[in-house]
């Protein structure tokens, strides 16, 4: 059965690793016949949550802000996979994901019943040093209702762009997309 899919690529350059990955996973699920939509969240305006309050009086359906999250939001709503991509920097996810995360809160109550893929990239060798970030991507999940976990690849130890092709995560990422 044919899904629709929403890839979240938060990285600040546009042919970096991890987006890379987020390319040939959407090339495996192009080839198993899901319908799936690219974000570069580095294309989009996206304010910081200023913490106002405005979604919770508004029974988490409104934002104060009138910008590309509207949009964004409008279309998580409407897919039923999500993969969320993003370079590790100093152990934690990039700042463009953490914002894209945080402007949730205007609807994260109605982000549900979603499966959930994420790649994370980083110039750190050890797989272990990622899994902070992934602890970052689980807080998120943990606060949505009917969610699931799927996959995650932990690419370490690319950090050059494009230092990515050539090892097994090409195939890894193309397989993940292939096996939603």
């Amino acid at each position: 059965m044919s899904k629709k899919i929403l890839v979240i690529s938060s990285s600040p350059r546009k042919g970096g690793n991890s987006d890379i990955l987020c390319d040939k996973f959407i090339e495996g699920a192009n080839e198993a016949g899901h319908k799936v939509e690219k974000i570069f969240l580095k294309d989009k305006n996206i304010n910081y949550c200023t913490g106002c309050g405005f979604c919770n009086t508004n029974d988490y359906t409104k934002c104060a802000q009138n910008d590309d999250m509207k949009e964004i939001l409008e279309k998580i709503m409407n897919t039923d996979v999500i993969l969320m991509a993003t370079p590790v920097y100093f152990y934690a996810m990039c700042g463009q994901m953490k914002t894209f995360i945080d402007r949730c809160c205007a609807m994260y109550t109605k982000i549900t019943n979603k499966d959930f893929y994420f790649i994370m990239t980083a110039a750190d060798e050890n797989k272990a040093a990622l899994e902070r970030t992934m602890e970052e991507f689980r807080g998120f999940l943990n606060c949505l209702d009917g969610v699931k976990e799927k996959k995650a690849i932990y690419a370490a130890g690319v950090w050059k762009k494009g230092e990515i092709n050539g090892t097994s995560y090409i195939n890894e990422a193309y397989e993940m997309g292939k096996s939603v």
